[in-house]
Order: C-alpha cells, then sequence, then structure tokens
C-alpha cells in the first residue's frame, strides 16, 4: 500500500484510516488565515456504510489503499442482497442492495458491472456509466417548443423519473448517465 499526503487525497480514493477502509466522497481544502492549510475529507466507510468527516494536514500521511476490480454479471436479487457472477470462474457473490443507492433501479438483469474487491472480500459495485431505458410516461411532443433550456418530466420503465428535453416522447430509448442520473441522449 502506498502512503500519501494528507492534501494528496481526491475523491474516490480508498484509505485505510482509525483500522477500516474509507472512501472519499468529497474533499474540500481549506487554508486559513491563521496556521497550515488541510484537507477536510468527508469519508464514508465501505464496510458499514458509517459516515465520518476528518481533517487531513499536509505532513498527515495516511495509507491509500488498491482495490482490485472485476467485471461481474449481475444474476439477480434476493432478500435485499444483489448475486454477481464472475464470468471466467463463474463464483457467485453477494453484495448488499443499498449499497448502489439511488443507482439500483439501473441495474438489469445480465449487466456487467465492476466489483470491487480488498484481497478476496468485495465491497463496492460500480454500474457502467451510461445505461439504455425506455420512456413510459412523459408529456406529448409540443410542436414549435423549442426554447434552449426547456426540459419535461418523464418516468423510465425501471420507475426512475428524470428530465428530458421537449422532443423526446414516449415510448423513447434514451441513454442516461448513472453517475448524474440525468438524460445523456436518445439510445
Amino acid at each position: 500500500m502506498a502512503k500519501i499526503n494528507g492534501n494528496e487525497i481526491r475523491i474516490g480514493n480508498v484509505l485505510e484510516h482509525n483500522g477500516g477502509l474509507w472512501v472519499a466522497v468529497k474533499t474540500d481544502h481549506v487554508k486559513p488565515g491563521k496556521g497550515g492549510a488541510f484537507a477536510q475529507v468527508e469519508m464514508r466507510n465501505l464496510r458499514n456504510g458509517s459516515k465520518l468527516n476528518e481533517r487531513f494536514r499536509s505532513a498527515d500521511k495516511v495509507e491509500k489503499v488498491r482495490l482490485e476490480q472485476k467485471d461481474q454479471q449481475f444474476l439477480y436479487e434476493s432478500d435485499g442482497m444483489l448475486v454477481f457472477m464472475d464470468t471466467e470462474t463463474y463464483e457467485q457473490i453477494e453484495l448488499p442492495a443499498e449499497l448502489l443507492g439511488e443507482r439500483r433501479p439501473f441495474l438489469q438483469d445480465g449487466m456487467i458491472a465492476v466489483v470491487e474487491f480488498y484481497e478476496e472480500e468485495a465491497l463496492n459495485a460500480r454500474l457502467p456509466q451510461k445505461v439504455v431505458c425506455k420512456i413510459v410516461e412523459t408529456e406529448p411532443v409540443v410542436k414549435g417548443q423549442t426554447a434552449a433550456n426547456s426540459f419535461k418530466p418523464a418516468i423510465l420503465d425501471n420507475g426512475v423519473r428524470v428530465m428530458v428535453p421537449p422532443f423526446v416522447g414516449q415510448d423513447t430509448d434514451i441513454v442516461v448517465d448513472t453517475e448524474t442520473m440525468e438524460y445523456s441522449e436518445r439510445a
């Protein structure tokens, strides 16, 4: 594992801190009028989901953990657990569904997700950045409505509500960005 300075912590870095594995969710570099600069880091525990706010001075050393990433195929959900399968060894692993949070509806049967491992322990799953969904309900297309920044609400086949441009109609396949949960383009 590599040691990094406290001011080198970036969003998404996995750190070993206080005996646990934490992912940096938010970082803010602060330069107070008096005293040395520091990084205010909001972290989430990868094992139990608890949050922690911590200050790191530039002289502080922290362990940056490298997670092994493997492509895994999503099979099904059972009792709040998501079951993934390694496409090479056919081994199955389970991860809690709340790990994906509000992105859970975008996980589709057979989808390939990136599962992150620390040693042999599966800790996290990341969806593909773009997913194709079908619009099941939206207002009809209005001719002549071409305002630059006008969007209308739409409900997708997975129940998620997104804002789409006025020219996109019902039963249209669209690409949704799973990071921002916003409309990206027509499929």
